[in-house]
């Protein structure tokens, strides 16, 4: 799976800053964990904006990780 060179995704970048509640931390550690590559296939235009996806996904997964909410 090919990633979206750094240096776009450098020029890109925007900070977004997101308070919620302990449940629903959890909940949506558990829907980007469960969201597959197809699931974002089915929902973007092109293969370009499915990567693009799929690393928004992952950046947020870390997020939520070093918030605690990292579920198995």
């Amino acid at each position: 799976m090919a990633r979206i060179p750094e240096a776009e995704l450098t020029r890109l970048k925007r900070k977004v800053s997101l308070e919620l509640d302990s449940n629903l931390a959890w909940a949506l550690a558990q829907l980007v964990k469960r969201i597959s590559y197809s699931d974002c296939r089915s929902l973007a235009v092109d293969d370009r904006e499915t990567q693009q996806m799929i690393e928004a996904i992952n950046q947020l997964q870390r997020a939520l990780a070093e918030a605690g909410y990292a579920p198995r």
